[in-house]
This record gives structure tokens, C-alpha cells and sequence, in this order.
């Protein structure tokens, strides 16, 4: 594969100015998660987050066992800045699925404490994970080194996030999928993905997650969804006006062929619809993300809502 000289890249626009300015749809890009560990590490975090770090071999092996055992599983780095000096680290593990939401947290000394921790087994129901998060948990993708859009637009995101709440609420993190929609927020324990989220839109932002609602303008989607699914679910939501986290619940879907799907949600009321998704091709290449060596046309998950 060629990769374009350094210069190039650095020449070129911000794969997330571009995408928003040509109004590539947010809807449909939420990364499939079902299962999430959020590590507290403080070192600089390379684009290979847990092959780059200074972990110990047996912590990695084991960090990859238990992110195969847990299936649809991804592993963040969180950070602070504020905690630079804090002699322990945070741990958070938890569950995103629907009907089965649910954050643990934990201190440990040092992050090789975790090399006999069984995060499957924990998450199981097996024994006690830790203390039950109370409170909504927001990431900030601030991982510069993965893309510089993540950088530019996260960190002053995650300010704007932590002067509106004062509170453990919100942490920095690495990749988290879809750099070109920067800033990029994940609400747990849901697994609600915003994109284009802008400083400004930080108070709105956390209103909805307190409430309990969902900011349809910045909607990716919701991890525990395939990307035909979430993109029947913010047609829905869209049309009917349905913001609660609970409006909707997922029935079901069916693969009608290669590039196209049924979807059924149950909606307020008890009322059963029916959305026809198809995947289809962005008309116009775009770099999708800054590093990129060659544009492509991104895909995209168009969704029509069946009549009753």
C-alpha cells in the first residue's frame, strides 16, 4: 500500500472540516461495541494503543484474552490531565447493550495489578467488579497521534465538558472510531455516539445526557447497534420526534440482500415499525481520516420508513 509523504498529509485540510463542510450524514457511524474496559494510562498513547504502551508483555496478553473472551469489546486509555500526580489509577469496565448497561469502577495501584483480573467473569455477574458507576460517563476523543482532528477539536471539547460539569463525569481517550466526525463524545452507560460536537454545544450536550435524552443533531448512533439498525433507529427518532433513550425498542432485523435490510423497532404505544435500509456509496472520495494515502467514498445507510 502507498502512503503518501509526510508533507502531503500535513498539507492537506482536516479530514473533519472536510467532512462537515461536504455534510457527510453523522448518522449510522457508531463503531459495533458491546463491551468496554477504560484504563487509566498516563504515558503517551500510540496510534496502537496497547502494542505501543509500556505494559508489560503478560498485561497485554492477557488485556487481549479478555477482549476476545468478551466478544464486540474494545480497550480506551482515559487520562486526566488533572491527575498527572495521582498515585493511583482509575479502571472502568462495563456493559452497553440494551437491558444490560451497566458501568463498575475501580482503583488499582498500578496497571499490572490486572494481569490475573478476569473482566469477562466480572461483567458475567461473576463476583464484584467494583463500585457501580452512579452517573453518566462521557470520553472525549483527544488521541492526536491516531489523527490530529482528534486533537485539535477533542481537547478543547473535553475543557468546555469538564468547566460545565466539575465533576468525574468526563475523560479523555483514545480512538474511539470515526475521526473525521471530531470531536467525537461516547455517553456511557448507553454507548451514544456524538459527532461534530463543538465546545459551545457542551451545555446541551450534558442537559440531554442528564435527562435522559438523546441530541439527535450530534447522533452517531448507538454502539450496541449494526450500522443498518442505528440507521433506522435516527430515521425513527427523526421523523416521530423521539429523544427519550427509551422510545425505541430494537425487534429486530433481516438481510434482504447483499446491501439491504428490514428493520423492526417498537415504538410508544406498542406500535411496531418497520424501516427498509440500504447501503449505498457516497458520490463524492473524501480522505477519511488525515493520515489517509488515497480518498474513497464512504459508505452510507439510507433508510426508508414503511407506511403503515
Amino acid at each position: 500500500m502507498s502512503v503518501q509523504p509526510r508533507a502531503s498529509v500535513r498539507g492537506r485540510a482536516f479530514c473533519a472540516a472536510v467532512s462537515s463542510a461536504s455534510e457527510e450524514p453523522l448518522a449510522a457511524t457508531a463503531s459495533r461495541i458491546d463491551h468496554w474496559i477504560l484504563l487509566e494510562y498516563r504515558g503517551l498513547w500510540d496510534p496502537d494503543i496497547l502494542g505501543g504502551s509500556r505494559l508489560s508483555p503478560d498485561l497485554k496478553a492477557h488485556l487481549r484474552e479478555q477482549l476476545r473472551s468478551l466478544g464486540n469489546a474494545r480497550l480506551l486509555f482515559v487520562k486526566k490531565p488533572e491527575r498527572r500526580s495521582y498515585g493511583r489509577r482509575q479502571l472502568y469496565l462495563g456493559a452497553s447493550r440494551p437491558g444490560e448497561e451497566r458501568f463498575f469502577q475501580l482503583e488499582i495501584d498500578h496497571q499490572e495489578d490486572l494481569r490475573d483480573f478476569d473482566f469477562a467473569a466480572a461483567l458475567s455477574g461473576a463476583g464484584t467488579p467494583g463500585v457501580p458507576v452512579e452517573h453518566p460517563l462521557l470520553v472525549v476523543c483527544t488521541h492526536g497521534k491516531r489523527d490530529r482532528c482528534c486533537a485539535k477539536n477533542g481537547r478543547p471539547l473535553y475543557d468546555a465538558l469538564r468547566r460545565e460539569t466539575g465533576s468525574n463525569w468526563v475523560w479523555q481517550s483514545t480512538h474511539v472510531g470515526g475521526d473525521r466526525f471530531a470531536g467525537n463524545v461516547v455517553v456511557f452507560p448507553h454507548g451514544l455516539y456524538y459527532g461534530r460536537v463543538e465546545p459551545d454545544d457542551a451545555r446541551a450536550l450534558l442537559d440531554a445526557v442528564a435527562a435522559g435524552q438523546i441530541d439527535l443533531d450530534r447522533y452517531r448512533g448507538r454502539s450496541a447497534y449494526t450500522f443498518p439498525v442505528q440507521a433506522a433507529e435516527h430515521a425513527l427518532r427523526e421523523e416521530e420526534g423521539l429523544t427519550g433513550i427509551g422510545d425505541l425498542a430494537f425487534l429486530g432485523s433481516e438481510r434482504r440482500r447483499d446491501d439491504a435490510w428490514r428493520v423492526r423497532f417498537r415504538a410508544p404505544g406498542g406500535a411496531v415499525r418497520e424501516v427498509d435500509v440500504v447501503k449505498e456509496r457516497g458520490e463524492e472520495p473524501v480522505y477519511l481520516t488525515c493520515t489517509s494515502a488515497e480518498p474513497s467514498r464512504p459508505r452510507r445507510y439510507v433508510a426508508a420508513i414503511r407506511r403503515r
